[in-house]
């Protein structure tokens, strides 16, 4: 746990996926016109998750459409609907989580299709535009209310819904909340602050209540600060650094390896899950490019409550 300056260990990403020709249709969207500055886009992918049955779904924000590739490597158009959706995680029950920028919290039924919203607002007032979700063992979702905030705007929020349906605001001056993740005791809740290139630890108290919040890992550099994150079996956290590529950071928030893509279009390597037979394959999302990529980390990820 010493030398903190140690030089971290490169590992280079492949492709697994790329998104079949039939699904690509370059246009300007509602959501794209705002968060990439009016250019057309092909896709924006975000959100990968592993269901129960090995099916790797992850969601394409501006045309509202859910995707899974299967065990047999087919891709498949699951569901497209009039929003944004950006995270997605897996409920015990199977249900599909999804942290939609438009509509709120929905919940998928993966079975059917049928999507709906499930929570629009607090006490009335709406999100401004939720972003990312991960559950806990006891069935409490943590999610991010991310918006237009930033470093001039500090006003995005980070939120518990309990498994008892109450609903609690964790912080509310996070500029730019992303990636959201809990370490493997469940004691502390991180958040990726984009527009502050920070990464934020919420230490959780026995009451559920946050106190002393932090700054866990400064980063700098790259096309914007940090995105998805999540953590793996020795509670080192997984960081996608947009620009960059995806940092490891040990249970001391010291960098240990970097993973990286050899293309020079994969800039947004956005968002990660873990994944394959000893759970030490690490799936990214290449948000522009349509690209899946793959690499072999050399620590499990951490046990996802919704695949239990």
């Amino acid at each position: 746990m010493f030398n903190p300056f140690k030089q971290p260990e490169l590992i280079k990403a492949e492709v697994f996926m790329s998104m079949p020709e039939k699904f690509r249709k370059k246009s300007r969207t509602a959501w794209s016109d705002p968060n990439r500055q009016g250019a057309e886009v092909e896709c924006f992918l975000e959100g990968p998750s592993f269901d129960r049955d090995g099916n790797l779904w992850f969601l394409d924000i501006p045309f509202g459409r859910i995707f899974r590739i299967t065990p047999k490597r087919e891709w498949e158009l699951v569901c497209q609907y009039d929003g944004w959706p950006n995270g997605l995680k897996f409920h015990k029950d199977g249900r599909a989580f999804i942290t939609c920028y438009k509509h709120g919290l929905m919940v998928l039924d993966p079975k059917t299709g049928k999507i709906e919203t499930v929570l629009s607002s607090m006490y009335s007032e709406s999100f401004k535009g939720l972003n990312d979700l991960h559950f806990a063992s006891n069935g409490d979702l943590y999610f991010t209310d991310q918006g237009q905030t930033g470093i001039a705007d500090p006003t995005g929020r980070v939120f518990r819904l309990r498994a008892n349906g109450q609903l609690d605001r964790l912080a509310l001056n996070v500029p730019s909340p992303n990636g959201i993740t809990l370490n493997t005791q469940e004691k502390h809740c991180f958040v990726a602050a984009t527009r502050s290139q920070q990464i934020w630890r919420l230490p959780l108290m026995a009451d559920g209540s946050v106190s002393k919040t932090g700054v866990a890992i400064q980063l700098s550099g790259g096309a914007a600060g940090p995105d998805g994150i999540e953590m793996d079996s020795e509670n080192g956290l997984l960081v996608c650094h947009l620009g960059v590529g995806v940092w490891r950071f040990d249970s001391n928030m010291l960098p240990t390896h970097l993973v990286y893509s050899e293309n020079k279009h994969h800039h947004h390597l956005a968002n990660i899950c873990f994944g394959g037979p000893d759970n030490k394959k690490l799936y990214i999302t290449e948000s522009l490019s349509g690209d899946i990529l793959v690499a072999d980390m050399p620590v499990a990820g951490k046990q996802m409550y919704g695949l239990s």
